[in-house]
Formats: C-alpha cells, sequence, structure tokens
C-alpha cells in the first residue's frame, strides 16, 4: 500500500506540509492584485497631488515675498538711511562736494504722516529692481522734490518692504512730505473726482484758493489724485502727468507721483497717486531748524 511505503521510508514521521508551487503562484497573484489595487493611479490623485504641490510653492512663496525679503530690505533701508545722514553731513562741511544722486544711491527721505509716525523711507535714484529693494526709487529723467515738473517715484506694495502697501488708503489732502540735504518739501494729494466743482470741494481746506482753482478747472484738471492704469502707461511720470510732453515748461506745478503695482501680489496693473507741492522750507545745516506743520498730522 502506498500509505505504508511512505511511513517506512520516514521512519513513521509524519511528513510536514509544504505549499505546493501552483499554491505559492495563486497567493503572489492575489497579492499581487491587492497592491495594484492599494496604488492604483487615477486623474483625481493626480489633480490632488498637482494641487498639493502647487498650494505649497505658492505658499512659500507668498513667504518669501512677504517675510524673507522684508528682512533683507530692511537691511538694505537702513543701511542707505545710515549713509544718507553721512553724506549730507559731509556736505553741509563741504558743500562743494555736493552732486547729482549716483544710481543706487540715497538722496532723500519720504514721510507720509497719516501712516503714522514710525513711516519714514530713504528714497533710492533709480527704480532697478536692485535699487528698489532697498527703498522706494525716482524714475530716472523726472525732477526732483521741489522743482516744477514731476518728481515720480515707484515703490512695492508687497513684500521688499513694502513702502507703499498703503498708497490705497490716502486720501485727497493727505500730506506727503519729502525730505533733502536743504529743504523739506510738503506735497498735498490731489482730488480722487474729474468733476470740476468736486474736485474744487475736495482741496478747499489744503490749497491756496488760486492753486485749487487750477487742479480744479486748469490744466491739471485731468490728474486725479489716484487711479489705476496699465504698467505701460508711461505718460503719467511726464513733466504735464497724463500728457505725451515730456518737456518742463515755465509756470508748471511741482507734482509728486507715486507708483506701484496693482491689485496686491499681481504686477498687472499699475496704481498711481498723484500730489501738488504747497510748501517748501530751508533746513538748517545742524538740523535744529523748524519741521514742516504736515509732520505733526496723522
Amino acid at each position: 500500500m502506498q500509505s505504508a511505503t511512505m511511513g517506512a521510508a520516514t521512519g513513521g514521521a509524519p511528513q510536514p506540509f509544504w505549499p505546493s508551487e501552483n499554491l505559492s503562484e495563486n497567493l503572489s497573484e492575489n497579492s499581487g492584485n491587492k497592491a495594484r489595487k492599494s496604488v492604483r493611479i487615477t486623474p483625481g490623485l493626480v489633480i490632488g497631488e498637482v494641487l498639493l504641490t502647487v498650494g505649497a510653492v505658492l505658499l512659500l512663496f507668498a513667504f518669501y515675498e512677504s517675510f524673507w525679503t522684508n528682512i533683507a530690505s530692511g537691511k538694505m533701508q537702513d543701511d542707505a538711511q545710515s549713509r544718507l545722514e553721512e553724506v549730507w553731513e559731509e556736505n553741509w562741511v563741504n558743500p562743494r562736494s555736493v552732486h547729482a544722486p549716483v544710481e543706487g544711491d540715497a538722496f532723500a527721505r519720504m514721510y507720509i504722516p497719516s501712516f503714522g509716525p514710525d513711516y519714514r523711507f530713504a528714497i533710492i535714484e533709480g527704480v532697478d529692481p536692485t535699487a528698489l529693494l532697498a527703498g522706494p526709487g525716482r524714475y530716472p529723467g523726472t525732477q526732483m522734490p521741489g522743482e516744477p515738473g514731476n518728481f515720480a517715484v515707484a515703490g512695492h506694495r508687497v513684500g521688499k518692504g513694502a513702502p507703499f502697501n498703503d498708497l490705497g488708503q490716502l486720501n485727497a489732502c493727505d500730506a506727503i512730505v519729502v525730505e533733502t540735504q536743504t529743504q523739506w518739501v510738503t506735497y498735498r494729494v490731489l482730488p480722487m473726482e474729474g468733476d470740476a466743482e468736486l474736485r474744487r470741494l475736495s482741496t478747499s481746506t489744503c490749497l491756496p484758493p488760486e492753486l485749487n482753482e487750477r487742479m480744479a478747472t486748469g490744466d491739471y484738471a485731468s490728474v486725479l489724485g489716484r487711479h489705476i492704469t496699465l504698467p505701460n502707461d508711461i505718460n503719467v511720470v511726464n513733466p504735464m502727468p497724463e500728457t505725451p510732453s515730456t518737456e518742463v515748461v515755465p509756470g508748471m506745478e511741482s507734482i509728486l507721483t507715486l507708483t506701484t503695482c496693482h491689485p496686491q501680489f499681481s504686477n498687472k496693473e499699475r496704481m498711481i497717486v498723484h500730489a501738488v507741492k504747497t510748501e517748501a522750507m530751508p533746513k538748517t545745516p545742524d538740523g535744529s531748524g523748524e519741521l514742516p506743520a504736515a509732520m505733526t498730522e496723522g
């Protein structure tokens, strides 16, 4: 009998049970099927992974733009402020050393009292990325503070110090004060409206009557205190804003123009702020002179 023979051959010891080769293959197939089902790639899974990756990248970029670049810009702005003080002190000792701004150097300071007493930025010469990383920058070829024509300045709205983050909060008559080595220049934001009567009313308390009338009905009647335009609208920084002429002619007012990206986190458009000079006060060499009255507004 078959059973007796197997027992004799093994000394009667029971044989261990080994799974057959076929059974092993079946188990492997079942495991593979389960594994394949658990990692099955679907369109929804791909889209989800992409969205998560994009979200993480956007968060990192927002952190970089809103936080990290502010640290770098803050250091550069502090250095610009310190250097500006040194240059001004040197030039008071030797007036002959006064020279035109050098690209990348600070040459003036800007204050906006309605933004609080801590709002103070050194203005840099130039609008290239390096200059704007250090602070607001003057458009080359535009006029200097207090001169007839247009003193035009660009600045970031998000990250990189964000000096112009709150330009959208400015109102007609708000003061913008620019300090140079020799003087304080006070500008007042122009009316936001285009209607002559509304313009006249908006700035009646901060502009002299004759200047107010010129801004309301004269050759500056189309220059708004704030508006949104396209990045290629270069007329906003011309001596007479909103016109194609680049010539400074006798009788022009002294205009200040601020430009920044719009909306926030986008460079699709530009926010423009225009203001007109209402006062200029000389500074004393030792800095003991009187401050403009506008500096106490807040």
